[in-house]
């Protein structure tokens, strides 16, 4: 019996998504690869601003390097997607205070490679999550997290929502 060895789905993904699409990057295990597009923080601050979110930093910085900064340099783009569906469906203020600036937890589903962001705690936002989306219970740190319809991650953090998300949210 002749054994024909067939490359891995993430390497012909990888592969593929550097012919098809320079600056996309393939991220996760073979059976959950999936491709993402990395945005400037040019770029999504024009995106947050054209719906009027904004975004503040203690250090009154974006450098991505700086833990007090608060950068969006290597945003997914389904991310701050994701940001301007919560507002537009909202219609609550939205203010960023964390995205992919050094200094929170590592992981893959992470601030640093672009999945997350940190939103001010208004009353406006906490009700709109309580009430529009699914208790899942508690996270390992003890956050109460709340599932979206399109499966992205509400966890309150005490001073601050923590959001993690997979996609756009129906963008």
């Amino acid at each position: 019996m002749k054994v024909i060895k067939v490359p891995k789905l993430r390497s012909v993904l990888t592969a593929l998504a550097l012919v098809i699409a320079p600056g996309v990057a393939v991220i996760g295990t073979a059976g959950e690869a999936a491709a993402v597009t990395k945005i400037s923080h040019a770029t999504a601050t024009s995106m947050f601003r054209d719906v009027g979110i904004t975004w503040s930093s203690s250090g009154n910085c974006s450098n991505r390097n700086n833990s007090t900064c608060t950068s969006f340099e290597q945003l997914n783009l389904a991310t701050a997607q994701g940001a301007q569906t919560l507002k537009r469906a909202s219609g609550c203020a939205l203010n960023i205070t964390g995205g992919t600036e050094t200094g929170h937890a590592s992981g893959t589903y992470s601030h640093w490679n672009g999945y997350k962001l940190d939103f001010s705690k208004y009353t406006c936002v906490g009700n709109y999550i309580k009430n529009n989306f699914t208790y899942i219970g508690v996270r390992g740190d003890g956050a109460p997290q709340w599932r979206s319809g399109s499966g992205n991650i509400y966890a309150d953090e005490g001073n601050h929502w923590d959001v993690l998300y997979y996609n756009c949210g129906g963008c």
